[in-house]
């Protein structure tokens, strides 16, 4: 028994010394700015930018195949935050300016608490348990939209964030009129 463990022992030094090795032998080395770029985005892997998530994303922005402002669920905030990493001038999000913020929102009579929209929500925004109505915390939602898919009862839909005084933005003019004074 005791030559068992002491042989066991010694594999496993040897294998783990030889895993040592060959990740420092032959590591890779990824994009530090496309790390970057992926730390700022929100990370609900949506695809509503138009690539598989945010990593692909971040690679084709640190690439320059990309335009900084196609991140939805991070809005102009986000837009602001990946010309911060990149060196550029911010600019409006899509659309002709910053794009209607969608948050989810779970229809209590069709909610059958099958919890698949739980398991669906990369940001944890929606609470509820096994067969009980769910909820959606609102201020935690990203609008990607990923959880309406799965919902086998359709119970879940996409509604424009309500505007308050607390979410109303005032985008200043581009350039503020001379005032001519009779002289």
């Amino acid at each position: 028994m005791f030559t068992a463990i002491v042989a066991l022992s010694g594999l496993a030094t040897l294998f783990g010394c030889l895993l040592g090795y060959a990740s420092v032998r032959f590591r890779v080395e990824g994009d530090p700015l496309a790390e970057r770029l992926d730390a700022v985005l929100p990370q609900t892997q949506c695809g509503q930018c138009g690539f598989a998530g945010c990593k692909p994303y971040a690679e084709a922005l640190a690439k320059g195949e990309a335009a900084i402002d196609l991140c939805a669920p991070g809005g102009q905030p986000g837009v602001v935050a990946i010309a911060g990493v990149l060196g550029v001038e911010p600019t409006s999000a899509a659309n002709d300016g910053e794009p209607v913020r969608m948050h989810a929102v779970i229809h209590e009579e069709g909610c059958v608490g099958c919890t698949v929209c739980i398991k669906a929500c990369p940001v944890d925004a929606i609470l509820g348990a096994t067969k009980l109505m769910h909820t959606v915390i609102s201020a935690e939602c990203t609008g990607c939209g990923l959880c309406v898919g799965p919902c086998p009862v359709n119970a879940i839909e996409l509604m424009p964030v309500e505007v308050t005084l607390s979410t109303w933005k005032w985008t200043l003019p581009a350039a503020l009129p001379t005032l001519r004074t009779a002289a």
